[in-house]
């Protein structure tokens, strides 16, 4: 269903469309990572107005399209100044993230081990990706957070997960050497207009 009809929104669609054949995540995120990367850096599809207006309290997440028979979803995030993420999971979904505005400051995490309801993590990569830029996530490797590193500037990105994504894992920091408490956190969208 299309929430928001905005200038390139079918070809956009249609590209994810194409990818989603493909026969495994894989080769469907590198196929989406491609494409969006080209999509971005070009001027056929243009995000609607709202998707650069950041809340002041957190990073907006507005859907702008969920595929009923394919079952992937679009949501394009807001991030003002300093906004971010805890280190975050996926909810066992792969996803394809790319940086239409601004920059994120993106860092992977390795799950080492978990014992007694803590979980450590130890940072594998990071990068400061800027517009036109893409990455994918394949689970069990989804471990990560987003920041928007500037202090006065809005960065938005488009997300493309292989289901619709209405909660994730959400670790916090316990100690100095790495471990932290799991919590759910049921995830919110924001108005389209």
């Amino acid at each position: 269903m299309l929430t928001l009809d905005f200038p390139g929104s079918r070809i956009l669609i249609d590209t994810i469309d194409d990818a989603i054949a493909k026969h495994s995540a894989t080769a469907i995120t590198d196929s989406l990572r491609n494409s969006l990367c080209r999509l971005i850096r070009g001027n056929e599809v243009q995000l609607p107005a709202c998707v650069f207006e950041a809340n002041t309290d957190h990073y907006a997440r507005r859907e702008l399209y969920c595929s009923e028979k394919l079952g992937y979803c679009v949501v394009a995030m807001t991030w003002g100044p300093g906004q971010g993420t805890l280190i975050h999971d996926h909810d066992g979904m792969w996803c394809v993230e790319g940086v239409w505005n601004g920059a994120l400051d993106v860092v992977q995490y390795e799950r080492l081990e978990a014992a007694d309801g803590r979980y450590h993590f130890r940072p594998v990569g990071s990068i400061q990706a800027g517009p036109g830029s893409a990455g994918s996530l394949i689970p069990p490797h989804e471990y990560h957070t987003i920041r928007n590193p500037s202090d006065e500037a809005i960065a938005v990105s488009l997300h493309i997960y292989s289901g619709r994504m209405t909660h994730c894992a959400v670790f916090q920091p316990l100690d100095e050497d790495g471990w932290y408490q799991r919590a759910e956190r049921q995830l919110g969208l924001d108005q389209v207009h």
